[in-house]
């Protein structure tokens, strides 16, 4: 990949098996849940980063569910994973309970890097793929980069509230003397403005300069962003969603066509990627 990493991260620690353990696991917004769990690999995250978590309860179901998250306190341990339940796997995820015990295999790929120009960074959130860009802004406002942020859900019962107020109270960093902007779309016009977040990044990349964006959700949606971000020159990282059978490059069936060709692996190379890199 040709975009930089934080030279001061230093080399990433290697990926492991963690025990984990349930601290809280309960219903944030329409289908949405949030687990908090207390784990060794907490410290070892970098924003960005997933882990692979094996869920109990059917023997049968082999493979780990690859899991990003919106925090990760290394004092306590504690990692925070909010996640969709669309699926068997999800499902027996959010019917664990406090005390329940499994395993995450971690750290896990590439995580977001910090903008290699100075200048104001937008991001750009679809459905699930809020968690890591709420981790991304933490990683931001701690080294004092100016963001503003856009997030789009289906409908105002699938936002999760407590997320969009965590954005709106983080430090406000530099890049422009502005306010910090979050602004909320909804398909049905439930919440915020009605219509898709690249309508939104469209009207806002007009009016404020930006210099970084980074984006996460569903795939058309940040093939839009990437569309926008490369007419404005702006620089764009995307994270990427692909079916990660072991999370650490030995099944490869994760694969991610290149623009220059061949294919790269979205738990070992990505899941972030420059998006001028990826065939959308």
């Amino acid at each position: 990949m040709t975009m930089e990493r934080d030279s001061a991260a230093g080399t990433a620690p290697a990926t492991d098996v963690h025990e984990f353990v349930v601290v809280s696991n309960e219903p944030v917004a329409d289908g949405v849940w949030r687990m908090r769990c207390h784990t060794s690999v907490a410290p070892l995250l970098a924003p960005g980063q997933f882990v692979n978590v094996a869920v109990p309860g059917d023997a049968a179901h082999i493979l780990r569910i690859p899991l990003s998250f919106s925090a990760a306190h290394a004092s306590s341990e504690t990692l925070e994973l909010v996640y969709a339940v669309v699926g068997e796997g999800t499902r027996r995820l959010s019917g664990m309970h406090v005390g329940d015990v499994s395993t995450m295999v971690g750290p896990c790929g590439n995580g977001w890097a910090l903008p290699t120009r100075g200048g104001r960074a937008l991001l750009v959130a679809g459905g699930v793929g809020l968690p890591p860009i709420v981790a991304c802004a933490r990683m931001l406002a701690e080294a004092f980069v100016g963001f503003d942020v856009i997030v789009g859900a289906q409908t105002s019962a699938k936002h999760v509230e407590y997320l969009l107020d965590e954005l709106r109270r983080m430090p406000p960093g530099e890049g422009c003397d502005c306010a910090r902007k979050v602004l909320v779309c909804t398909d049905d016009g439930s919440l915020g403005t009605r219509g898709f977040t690249t309508d939104v990044m469209a009207d806002l990349i007009a009016d404020r300069p930006y210099s970084q964006a980074y984006t996460c959700g569903p795939t058309p949606m940040m093939a839009g962003v990437a569309r926008l971000c490369e007419k404005r020159s702006i620089a764009c990282q995307a994270s990427l969603e692909r079916m990660m059978g072991c999370g650490f490059g030995a099944c490869s069936c994760c694969n991610v066509a290149l623009t220059v060709g061949g294919y790269a692996l979205c738990c070992k190379d990505g899941p972030v990627f420059d998006a001028r890199e990826v065939v959308w």
